[in-house]
């Protein structure tokens, strides 16, 4: 890793984990109701926990939506993989998305979030930081899982297998829990992660279809790991023949 790329590393994960602390402890109220500041030990049993939260009706519909609109969208991907070669202007703007989204920098935001309730003894905090790791946890384990049984090869070929997309799973993952917040905090975090998703893209790393199922299996994973959390609503990815959109989904 080049020294310029190791201090955008860290100045992102700072940039999450101080946004995210100061939404926890300004937003205090119906999302931080009665919450106390969970151990180490219970963060990783409930993440276990979390996996048998998985299957219900509404997340087997949005894993179906996620499933069908990666279907839909699989007839464009190699087309759209050679019409996006990489360049230095676009890479300038596109270009951090793959250090945000990447698991090491969201598993370290969430981490200092903890850490910061924890020692501020702060239970607000701590407890959203418990459920980002959570969600990341569980979101890494779903996506590696599927890659390694799928197997599906790189656009860019030799770099790792493709779906679904990691970067995209985790970053949903974290957009969904902060959601709990509304949609002050759900909207642009939704953003950032449709952000990451299209830089996978434009990087040649992943194919559409990838980030449109990672994304719904991020959202999935997050509310496995935030299961007593009421979710107003979740953006995500659809696509037309053609077309592309965001959608924005009330659920309960």
């Amino acid at each position: 890793m080049t020294d310029s790329r190791s201090t955008r590393f860290a100045v992102t994960v700072l940039v999450w984990s101080i946004g995210a602390t100061a939404h926890a402890q300004s937003l205090q109220g119906a999302a931080c109701a009665d919450r106390s500041a969970p151990s180490i030990g219970r963060v990783l049993t409930d993440t276990v926990r979390g996996f048998g939260h998985l299957p219900t009706r509404t997340n087997a519909a949005w894993l179906a939506g996620g499933g069908a609109a990666a279907l839909a969208a699989s007839p464009a991907d190699d087309a759209l993989a050679r019409r996006l070669p990489a360049s230095g202007a676009v890479d300038d703007v596109f270009g951090s998305g793959g250090v945000i989204g990447g698991a090491a920098v969201q598993f370290a935001a969430a981490m200092s979030v903890y850490t910061v309730g924890r020692v501020s003894k702060s239970g607000c905090t701590s407890a959203i930081g418990g459920d980002l790791l959570r969600a990341q946890l569980i979101a890494q384990a779903l996506t590696l899982g599927i890659q390694y049984t799928v197997r599906r090869e790189r656009p860019d070929h030799g770099s790792g297998f493709s779906f679904p997309s990691g970067h995209s799973s985790v970053t949903f993952a974290t957009a969904t829990v902060l959601q709990q917040f509304g949609w002050k905090v759900g909207l642009p975090a939704y953003a950032l992660a449709s952000y990451v998703a299209a830089q996978r893209v434009e990087a040649n790393r992943h194919y559409l279809s990838d980030v449109i199922f990672g994304a719904a299996l991020g959202i999935v994973s997050a509310r496995a790991a935030t299961a007593t959390t009421k979710h107003a609503f979740v953006m995500v990815p659809s696509v037309a023949p053609g077309s592309a959109a965001i959608t924005f989904v009330r659920v309960n």
